[in-house]
């Protein structure tokens, strides 16, 4: 079979199990399997394809049945860097992008009032899985502290593994349970925060209990424990305004991305915690898709 034969005959299967995007992800797979891109494949469309095919068409049917393509590739594109993902850990999604940039420009903001603006800021990311927010925050303040917290093995895996291949020496992963009552002073101690955290930033599960049952074949794919925020889905936001803002240094920021009917709820909960400046950002849709907050600075 020729390279031209084995992409139409994928990309076709994709489209009768009615994969949206079955042009993109055919070539996606046909480009991971064989290491030719749409250019190259006009080109070397008549040659024969090989001992790649099996493994190409073990791809296209996994797809077919709706497994997710980032985890067929075992790695996925988030800002300008790759992550590794599969199963176990929840897919980096380009909404998580703005969460990332919105908090460390709060930061920079937020650092040009310190007394002394050349320390190095002290960041958590909570619920971190692959480190996609933790690692984006690094990114764009390389001196930053970051402890990337992360409850579940497998998750913590991808996390090691991304900490590890972006080379990111600042960025520390830790197990933890963000809704645990002690993890706050454990996150605290292990990033030398005696002062508080500069900046709390998560993307934590936020669907509905409900919504879980009506989630696309996809999303299924991927781990309940990232997806699941209780019967509100604001089970995570409540633990973070509860436990952890309280750990904030004053000034500090605390960001989090939401569902977009949960900014409203979330932005309540901010203000009751004793947090000023409380907004939320739309993204790129015009949704409400990350809500942040400065703790109040303590007088006298």
């Amino acid at each position: 079979m020729t390279f031209q034969e084995a992409y139409h005959r994928g990309r076709t299967t994709l489209e009768k199990a009615g994969i949206e995007t079955a042009s993109y992800d055919a070539i996606r797979l046909f480009q991971h399997v064989f290491g030719l891109d749409r250019q190259s494949l006009i080109l070397r469309g008549g040659e024969d394809c090989g001992c790649g095919l099996d493994r190409f068409q073990g791809l296209i049917r996994r797809r077919a049945a709706h497994e997710p393509l980032q985890y067929l590739l075992g790695q996925w594109e988030f800002m300008d860097f790759s992550l590794l993902v599969g199963e176990g850990v929840l897919i980096p999604r380009e909404e998580t992008e703005l969460l990332v940039y919105t908090a460390a420009e709060a930061l920079k903001k937020a650092r040009t009032h310190w007394e002394n603006p050349k320390r190095a800021p002290l960041v958590i990311d909570l619920c971190a899985g692959s480190g996609a927010v933790g690692l984006g925050i690094s990114q764009l303040i390389p001196d930053a502290q970051v402890l990337c917290a992360e409850l579940y093995p497998q998750a913590m895996y991808y996390l090691r593994e991304n900490i590890r291949r972006t080379k990111k020496w600042n960025v520390q992963p830790i197990v933890l349970d963000v809704l645990d009552a002690s993890s706050p002073a454990l996150a605290a101690k292990k990033l030398e925060a005696a002062q508080g955290f500069d900046l709390i930033v998560s993307n934590p599960p936020y669907v509905t209990s409900r919504e879980m049952e009506g989630l696309q074949a996809e999303v299924r794919w991927e781990p309940s424990t990232a997806l699941n925020g209780g019967t509100d889905g604001l089970d995570f936001y409540k633990a973070i305004a509860k436990l952890w803002i309280p750990f904030l240094s004053g000034g500090g920021i605390a960001a989090v991305e939401t569902g977009e009917t949960q900014g409203p709820a979330v932005k309540t909960l901010w203000q009751e915690a004793r947090m000023d400046h409380v907004e939320t950002v739309q993204d790129f849709n015009n949704l409400d898709r990350v809500t942040l907050g400065t703790k109040k600075c303590q007088k006298g």
